[in-house]
């Protein structure tokens, strides 16, 4: 299967580092009836705060509840990347990105049975669009003959 390039947005929310808080952000999203394919949470070293990040939150009804409860669209640009895993895929991925002077902010990345997702958060927009091309590039497979 081919490679998809996605630009997509994450939306965002600052939480207190305390049990039951992700549940508590997640909460309106899940009774409301959003699908997410994303969720990620941190701490910001050094302290008791952290945040949540999730994707996708698309239609007027999820965008409601999504700003209900505090989470908005993060400034971020990201690249959303599914395909077909294989060896190596992650390192020629970073590599063609850094090799043409792209900082990635972030990456999160996982491999499901034989399907890879990545996730590449840039610095600017133009990082992230000429990553995306850089990205399908490198992650179509070569057809042998």
């Amino acid at each position: 299967m081919a490679v998809t390039v996605k630009k997509t947005v994450l939306w965002r929310k600052e939480l207190d580092n305390q049990p039951g808080t992700i549940a508590g952000a997640l909460e309106p999203l899940a009774q409301g009836g959003t699908d997410l394919q994303l969720v990620m949470v941190y701490r910001f070293p050094g302290t008791d705060k952290g945040a949540i990040e999730v994707h996708p939150v698309s239609g007027k009804k999820a965008t409601g509840i999504a700003q209900s409860a505090g989470l908005a669209p993060s400034s971020i640009p990201v690249l959303l990347v599914e395909g077909d895993s294989r060896p190596g895929l992650g390192y020629a991925l970073a590599k063609a990105v850094g090799d043409a002077g792209i900082n990635t902010s972030f990456l999160m990345a996982q491999v499901v049975g034989r399907r890879y997702a990545a996730v590449f958060g840039f610095e600017n927009e133009a990082d992230a669009t000429k990553a995306a091309t850089l990205i399908k590039k490198t992650a179509t497979p070569v057809r042998r003959r």
